[in-house]
């Protein structure tokens, strides 16, 4: 697997087509910290990181409207790539949805979503989308 950021978020789009309620995913440090920022956020319900003596996984409870069984995720997308990095200063941070999405970025201060870098005022590179 040469980029495990979009293997992660692939999983999570395909359990939310499935309508699944839990969806694991191999741990990493930077997936750890994308997943505090999806809960912290409101898009997942919970989350748990479980040591198994090797790499260990990430339990994540996926979060759906009981009315329309929407998912409170609606787009994942990935923007910087192994093979075409991208990477942006602080005025040039992107902007989901005008402000209702979420941009995450990693930056020289750690994992954190474009407002939180904008307050900062730190660039980095852009990692993902979500919305």
């Amino acid at each position: 697997m040469t980029d495990p950021i979009a293997d992660y978020l692939t999983r999570l789009r395909n359990a939310i087509m499935a309508r699944k309620k839990i969806v694991e995913v191999p741990a990493s440090g930077l997936k750890k910290d994308i997943t505090r920022i999806l809960y912290d956020k409101g898009y997942i319900l919970s989350w748990k990181a479980e040591e198994d003596g090797k790499q260990g996984t990430i339990k994540i409870a996926l979060k759906y409207d009981r009315a329309t069984r929407e998912s409170a995720i609606r787009e994942l997308s990935r923007v910087s790539s192994p093979g075409l990095r991208q990477y942006s200063h602080v005025r040039e941070l992107p902007r989901v949805l005008n402000g209702l999405g979420v941009a995450i970025i990693s930056t020289s201060k750690g994992v954190m979503t474009d407002k939180e870098a904008r307050q900062l005022n730190v660039g980095g590179e852009v990692l993902c989308y979500v919305s």
